[in-house]
């Protein structure tokens, strides 16, 4: 008998500690490998060239409140034979850097750093680069550590922001601001780098303004997962095709979901609903749809466009025009759904993958009007009173009062308040769980927080509900099998060809078998069969069919997902790897030949890696006044799905065949886990591969 080791001896054996140490084999090959350096960073030194060959439209509000560096012109990075010619200081000056993460972790910003890191000691070892802890309230309080080699090392091509760690305080107020100068200052800054969304890069901005008479650089690099920062000059130039981490976020998901059509398709018989991170962009819905041919994948962008045609010839004969024809509704948004799941059942299968993008709900009409309005309520109380609208209003019921009395207000002739009669209407339609959804406490940039809203329960709530007026209706059938059907009735001894006209409306016709719409019920069945002369009143039901009849019925099972933070938190794809150092690398340069108000990025990103172009492009050019927390402040703008582009459409015209809604397989694809090595893994997002067709 073998011997039972003790607790002690069984942690301390060999093979135990080496199966389970954290530094395993794929852990050693990541953090071993060195992505690729653009080929102008071979260079010794390099210097910046401005280009004036791409236009920005500058907002006016941008010009009073950035005047420094709203001058900026997109800057190219050129490789020199040595440091002669750096435009502000000598390349190999000594530098002390600084770098701070802000807002949701994004796979490659450890890259980010190493980039940065690699430059500046190649440059001069005397460099020094430090990290500020816990995002923006490091810069504020002061909170930072020196990032050295081991550091760095430890954490190269690995996900997460775990080095020096995020947080999503905004430096937005002028006595945060004076901190964050005073830090920089005391630490003895040259330059400071920002690794953010669009408003982390607006903060980058202002920073860059605000420090230039410190002497202190500022630069911004696009970090988000949804994708939503892309960089366009006005006559549509791409200068930035992707922030980085989406290309990770998307195929993990797109993993996950892979393999909820492999199990849809083996246990037939649940629909996966699907909710993926985005926001105000759909961008990570389409890829995971290219990445999968999900049954069923909505993009906001392409529903936004919607226009009820019936709406527009009805209102053109009766010479008026009917604007709640543009855009979609929630109820047609349903019938989409639903007409996409009965139409799978006619061909017997009762199973299929949703995708909806977290954001589904901000482009529908009258969500995206109690949304405006709700915003600028909940704002406007916040600043007129000392207790905010949260913490007054607590429970559902007294949110509820309080619109009403705006609605009866406005009633009144009260011309202040947004919130009428007939919002009040339409709000008190909605179900309770989703009042108090639209009602939640805003996030720290004034934004509903969609992702913390069920929208797959608001959306699927109302399709199973029309799925069951679909079933009353007779309309909602699950096809039965033409071969199935004969071989179980002939098992019986019964002839399939004298029950058949009697049971399918397309009897003989297809090989999957419809129930008659009439026939809805065991007692209907009974009734048809006794009107065709099969049987008599009152004799029972012949097993076999009564057994065909309940297999036709539908029963719509749902399982909900939602893929946000394990996309965010993966290990980089190799794509986002080279992306993020080459980022780094980019910053370096930008901060070595002087550049302040710039975001670093790399052209070219849709085309192989030889093409790639590291450039500067001015922040303060990409700037324009928004409604944030119920007023006007200048931001970066989002980028959104352009419903023009190959990848949409291309996505669009397989819908049909990703839908599959016909006998035989689905069309799914399995992109498979995130491969760190081996020759099959994909180069580039699949939506920027289509996007570069063409150009």
């Amino acid at each position: 008998m073998p011997e039972t080791l003790s607790t002690d001896k069984l942690l301390s054996h060999p093979e135990v500690m080496r199966v389970i140490d954290k530094v395993n084999p794929e852990f050693i090959e990541r953090t071993a490998y060195r992505p690729p350096a653009c080929d102008v960073f071979t260079a010794p030194a390099t210097e910046l060239i401005g280009d004036d060959s791409y236009y920005f439209e500058t907002d006016r509000e941008a010009q009073a409140l950035l005047p420094g560096i709203i001058g900026n012109k997109v800057q190219r990075i050129k490789g020199k034979a040595g440091s002669e010619g750096a435009t502000a200081k000598d390349y190999t000056h000594c530098r002390t850097i600084g770098i701070v993460f802000s807002g949701g972790p994004a796979p490659g910003g450890h890259n980010v750093i190493a980039g940065i890191y690699d430059a500046a000691k190649k440059a001069n070892p005397e460099n020094v680069i430090l990290g500020f802890l816990m995002g923006p309230d490091g810069i504020i309080e002061n909170e930072v550590i020196e990032i050295t080699g081991a550091m760095v090392d430890a954490h190269r091509n690995m996900g997460g922001f775990t080095m020096i760690k995020t947080g999503r305080t905004k430096i937005d107020t002028s006595k945060k601001m004076a901190l964050s100068r005073e830090t920089c200052k005391k630490l003895n800054l040259d330059a400071l780098v920002v690794v953010g969304g669009d408003d982390s890069n607006t903060n980058a901005a202002f920073l860059a303004q605000e420090m230039a008479a410190d002497g202190i650089q500022v630069i911004g690099v696009p970090k988000t997962i949804d994708g939503d920062i892309q960089v366009r000059d006005a006559t549509g130039e791409v200068l930035c095709a992707m922030s980085f981490g989406f290309h990770t976020a998307a195929r993990a998901f797109a993993n996950a979901i892979g393999n909820l059509c492999t199990d849809s398709s083996s246990d037939v018989k649940y629909w996966h609903i699907c909710k993926v991170m985005g926001r105000v962009a759909s961008h990570l819905a389409l890829e995971v749809a290219l990445q999968t041919h999900a049954n069923m994948t909505l993009i906001g962008e392409d529903l936004a466009d919607y226009t009820d045609q019936r709406r527009l010839e009805r209102a053109a004969a009766d010479n008026t025009t009917d604007y709640s024809a543009y855009g979609i509704t929630l109820r047609h948004l349903s019938r989409v759904i639903c007409d996409g799941i009965v139409r799978r059942a006619a061909v017997g299968k009762k199973y299929g993958v949703i995708v909806i993008p977290e954001g589904i709900l901000e482009f529908v009409n009258e969500i995206q009007v109690f949304i405006l309005k709700l915003n600028t309520i909940i704002a406007d109380y916040n600043t007129t009173h000392d207790r905010g609208f949260h913490k007054t209003f607590s429970m559902l019921e007294d949110k509820l009062e309080f619109l009403r009395r705006l609605a009866r207000q406005s009633e009144e002739g009260a011309s202040t308040t947004v919130w009428n009669r007939r919002d009040d209407d339409l709000f008190n339609d909605l179900p309770a769980f989703f009042q108090e959804g639209l009602l939640m406490e805003r996030d720290s940039h004034g934004n509903f927080p969609f992702s913390q809203v069920e929208t797959d329960k608001v959306i699927m709530g109302m399709v199973k509900d029309y799925l069951e007026i679909l079933r009353e209706q007779g309309r909602y059938k699950v096809g039965i099998e033409a071969a199935y059907y004969q071989k179980t009735l002939e098992k019986a001894g019964l002839d399939p060809a004298l029950f058949g006209p009697v049971l399918f409306r397309n009897w003989a016709k297809a090989p999957y078998l419809l129930v008659k719409a009439s026939i809805i019920s065991i007692k209907t069945l009974a009734q048809a069969l006794e009107a065709a002369g099969i049987m008599g009143r009152g004799e029972p039901i012949p097993a076999p069919v009564e057994k065909i009849y309940k297999k036709s019925v539908p029963e719509f099972k749902t399982q909900t997902h939602f893929y946000g933070y394990d996309g965010r938190g993966s290990d980089p794809t190799r794509f986002d790897c080279i992306y993020t150092y080459n980022l780094g690398l980019t910053v370096f340069n930008l901060v070595a030949n002087g550049a302040t108000g710039q975001m670093a990025a790399i052209k070219n990103l849709e085309g192989d890696f030889s093409t790639w172009e590291p450039m500067g492009i001015p922040i303060a050019s990409l700037m324009h006044l928004e409604e944030r927390k119920g007023k006007l402040e200048l931001v970066i703008e989002k980028s959104t799905v352009d419903i023009n582009s190959n990848a949409f459409r291309v996505a669009e015209a397989s819908r049909e065949d990703w839908l599959a809604a016909h006998p035989g397989e689905d069309h799914f694809r399995k992109p498979g886990p995130i491969r760190f090595t081996g020759k099959s893994e994909e180069d580039r997002p699949i939506t920027l591969a289509l996007n570069a067709i063409g150009r």
